[in-house]
């Protein structure tokens, strides 16, 4: 039996990506040169950098994580090159920390943290942000942080244990009283290096009294009350000389109400708290980390940890566009005038490159970078924006550095209206404008083979 299976003609315009392997919303994204832009001052508010205080009580600082628990993501890898690309687009952004690595993990890790530390940590400009190297809570750790990091002008080491009973108990077989001894002691070891800005880390904290584990034995929790024993170890760590305290919700459980109460508690229960720097460090898993991050600055954290694009473990990060944005377009009317030292015109030049890097690319629909933040097709939509942008934007697409091809930001569509065409016909119609109107009619999925013909050979021969 002959069967001949026949491609119809629409065989290669069944698909999409087959016709149009690039179609994208905005044919005409103009960046902001990276050269020329560097000239343009970050925040002229903000304050002189003291590492345990900040003399304006509304400056928020921006931690960025990117280049450390950004390429903690599957799939996500970065050369050392990339890494130094990236580290001067977050400085030319304004982030005031740059977590550039975790020096111990390996020796290519190492080179690109003390180059760092040496290429823009050591630039000279009118910002220079802080170099900080993560470490566990080991002297071999903090000693190759502190090699990689102390040739910037401002370097950071940050060390961590995990502090709930779930990782206590399973992952690091300690006491609580052994993990406060080993918190307090490397804490103090990282300062005698030299080092006057530590950051300290309770790994976990966020589920210290939300996640406990049923069944421990009770010699293992008479030594835990809650949330008593987080602000202990919080005491001892700035006795010891720790200057920024950072609470992580390290698998993204909390909500914000709880998070910001947690804030608001170590705030007002921690020996010494006037004495150093709270910070957040929200994960996704919920995907309430952005959320969790503006409750937690709202209840007193002055240092907030993100990632561009929100890359990071699992479900990621905080995503520092979407933080940034928050503040800067609701911090005076609802989070007391909270504020940040970022030149937002350099975000999508950041996520852009962060993209490319990395290899994760963002999701059309993702807050304040995705392709989609500032399209408009519904024909409602559209004759709003015509009538007064304001209607359906609440940024600038400009404030983040993205000039549109056409003000209103209009994409021709099955749901547009006599309004956008009239407008768009007076602007230059793109081929990208009239996929879209037809798209209804091109990418109805289709049958890809069809059966052209059944020849049946009944001779003795094939009948055996």
């Amino acid at each position: 039996m002959n069967i001949n299976l026949v491609a119809p003609a629409s065989y290669h315009t069944s698909s999409r990506q087959s016709i149009f392997p690039k179609i994208t919303l905005f044919r005409s994204l103009y960046f902001t040169n990276a050269n020329s832009a560097a000239a343009i001052r970050c925040s002229l508010r903000r304050p002189d950098y003291i590492p345990n205080h900040i003399p304006d009580p509304k400056y928020v600082r921006i931690f960025d994580t990117t280049l450390r628990d950004g390429e903690q993501s599957p799939g996500a890898t970065m050369t050392t090159k990339e890494k130094l690309d990236i580290a001067r687009q977050l400085a030319r952004l304004g982030v005031d920390i740059i977590e550039a690595g975790f020096p111990a993990s390996s020796d290519a890790d190492f080179d690109a943290v003390k180059l760092i530390a040496r290429e823009v940590g050591d630039a000279d400009s009118d910002h220079i942000p802080v170099i900080c190297g993560l470490a566990r809570c080991n002297k071999r750790d903090i000693e190759k942080a502190w090699e990689a990091v102390k040739y910037a002008k401002k370097p950071r080491i940050h060390t961590f244990i995990a502090t709930s009973e779930i990782h206590m108990k399973y992952k690091l077989k300690m006491t609580p009283e052994q993990v406060i001894d080993k918190a307090k002691s490397m804490v103090a070891y990282a300062r005698s290096l030299g080092c006057n800005d530590v950051e300290f880390s309770p790994e976990d904290a966020g589920s210290c009294t939300s996640r406990s584990l049923k069944g421990l034995d009770d010699s293992f929790l008479r030594d835990l009350s809650d949330r008593e024993f987080l602000y202990r170890i919080l005491g001892e760590v700035i006795n010891a000389g720790a200057t920024t305290l950072n609470i992580p919700d390290t698998v993204g459980y909390t909500l914000p109400t709880e998070f910001g109460q947690l804030i608001a508690d170590i705030k007002a229960n921690t020996n010494g708290i006037e004495n150093v720097i709270i910070s957040t460090h929200c994960q996704n898993d919920l995907g309430l980390s952005t959320a969790n991050t503006l409750a937690g600055a709202h209840a007193g954290a002055r240092q907030l940890e993100v990632t561009i694009n929100g890359i990071g473990e699992r479900a990621g990060n905080a995503s520092l566009e979407e933080v940034v944005m928050a503040l800067k377009c609701r911090g005076d009317q609802l989070l007391d005038g909270l504020y940040t030292g970022i030149n937002t015109q350099h975000i999508i030049m950041a996520s852009k490159m962060v993209e490319e890097y990395s290899g994760l690319r963002v999701q059309p629909h993702k807050a304040i970078v995705g392709a989609n933040a500032f399209a408009h097709e519904s024909g409602i939509h559209q004759d709003g924006m015509l009538k007064h942008k304001n209607t359906y934007e609440i940024i600038s697409p400009e404030d983040i550095g993205l000039l549109r091809s056409n003000e209103s930001g209009i994409v021709l569509g099955k749901l547009s209206g006599r309004h956008a065409l009239k407008a768009k016909m007076l602007e230059t119609i793109t081929d990208d404008d009239l996929i879209a109107l037809v798209s209804d009619e091109v990418f109805q999925s289709q049958v890809v083979w069809k059966l052209g013909d059944v020849q049946a050979c009944i001779c003795p021969t094939c009948l055996d």
